[in-house]
């Protein structure tokens, strides 16, 4: 297992983000988020900005994972697809780099089900990279 580089914010606690694996080839992240009951609305189903919070958290994580620590998106798009509507509890999520160039970067992420079975939502984004504050360029603090 890839060791994870990043550090949490009270968001992270809040969205109940775990690291479980990166896969440096793919430039894939896997994740494990929970959803608390005060993210469900009316319908039953995770709210959708909520739901974009943790497809974009994947999503930025792969990128933060594939440049060493070195560098975090800052998105200028994201679009998101709602394939099903997500329930409270345990989620899976994978975010991956798609390209990355010197002044653009296109990621992908996608929140599943615990049991890889149910594909719930979907996204892209495309962001500027910047370097981590405090980081230098080969990962140095």
């Amino acid at each position: 297992m890839t060791q994870f580089l990043g550090k949490g914010g009270a968001h992270v606690e809040l969205m109940g983000a775990e690291f479980v694996d990166f896969d440096p080839v793919s430039e894939t992240i896997t994740m494990r988020f929970n959803a608390p009951d005060s993210f469900i609305t009316g319908r039953g189903g995770v709210q959708g900005g909520l739901v974009a919070g943790f497809l974009d958290e994947a999503m930025g994580w792969a990128h933060v994972q594939a440049t060493g620590g070195t560098e975090a998106p800052l998105n200028l798009e994201i679009a998101m697809t709602l394939l099903k509507l997500i329930p409270p509890g345990p989620l899976m999520g994978k975010g991956r780099v798609i390209r990355r160039g010197r002044r653009a970067i296109f990621l992908e992420g996608e929140l599943w089900d615990t049991g890889w079975t149910t594909l719930f939502a979907r996204a892209t984004s495309t962001a500027i990279p910047t370097l981590v504050p405090g980081r230098g360029s080969d990962g140095a603090s």
